[in-house]
């Protein structure tokens, strides 16, 4: 009889103590594990985009071809910038590629391959992209872009400045870059996915530089059907409406576009969404 009363004694005790374990465990909230640094967040429509820790969309601007900021004033009401001291914990984020300006009134911004970041002041929640295409100068930022575009001034190796048409003169023309902001070109002579210029042996590849890239993501203005890729002596070459797209090799710094004037302007056009499709022959 004692026996028994010891049995029971014990299997309540031991049930009071597993109870007692459980609330505690219960009690213990899990740390809130908090992102840092620049993000990439998943988008049904867009894919992987950058983001803040909050997951707040951040954008990429056509003005700031050079790698400042061309937002400012009622701008940056609209586009307020972003900044984070923080270095980003996500693995999809390459830590050179991240960087920060000095703005002119002296704010600091984080920037991405060179591209200045923004947020919108539409996008009200996380997840939301309200600002991409906003006036065909905004673009939701993303890690891989084969093209992105610019509007600047052209301004050619002769240091003449150019219209959209190639006429001397001042004026802004959105054209297309690699998704670090350099310039691309087409060759005149070339015809529908056939590189006319570049030789063999690539002798005169270093004058002008085949864009080599694979096709990835393009701003959303872009239709995907216009770009594709060819094979030039082993290599691959981006194209655009059949047109292939090469660098200009005196494009030393983000923002030149010096290739319009060489060797004459015509020879070596930008290219830009209505460019119109390369000739079959």
């Amino acid at each position: 009889m004692i026996n028994d009363s010891k049995t029971r004694l014990l299997i309540v005790l031991c049930l009071l103590t597993s109870f007692f374990a459980c609330s505690k465990k219960d009690d213990v909230k899990d740390p809130v594990t908090t992102k840092k640094g620049l993000q990439l967040t998943a988008s049904t429509k867009f894919g992987a985009v950058l983001t803040d820790n909050a997951g707040k969309t951040l954008y990429f601007f056509a003005m700031d071809a050079n790698g400042t900021s061309g937002c400012t004033g009622g701008c940056e009401a609209i586009w307020p910038v972003y900044y984070s001291a923080e270095l980003s914990d996500n693995a999809g984020i390459n830590a050179a590629d991240v960087g920060v300006i000095t703005r002119a009134d002296g704010k600091q911004q984080n920037t991405y391959k060179g591209w200045p970041l923004y947020y919108y002041k539409n996008d009200v929640a996380a997840g939301d992209i309200n600002g991409d295409g906003v006036g065909g100068i905004w673009f939701v930022g993303k890690t891989d872009y084969s093209i992105m575009l610019v509007n600047s001034q052209l301004v050619g190796e002769n240091t003449k400045q150019y219209t959209e048409t190639l006429v001397e003169g001042p004026g802004i023309t959105q054209y297309f870059t690699d998704g670090n902001g350099r310039t691309l070109y087409a060759f005149a002579p070339d015809k529908a996915n056939k590189n006319t210029y570049t030789k063999a042996d690539f002798s005169n590849n270093d004058l002008w530089p085949l864009y080599e890239s694979d096709v990835k993501s393009l701003p959303s203005v872009i239709k995907a059907e216009f770009v594709g890729q060819i094979t030039v002596f082993g290599r691959k070459q981006l194209t655009y409406k059949g047109w292939p797209l090469y660098y200009f090799g005196q494009d030393t710094k983000r923002g030149d576009n010096k290739g319009v004037s060489y060797p004459v302007p015509g020879i070596w056009p930008i290219v830009k969404l209505s460019t119109t499709a390369a000739p079959l022959n």
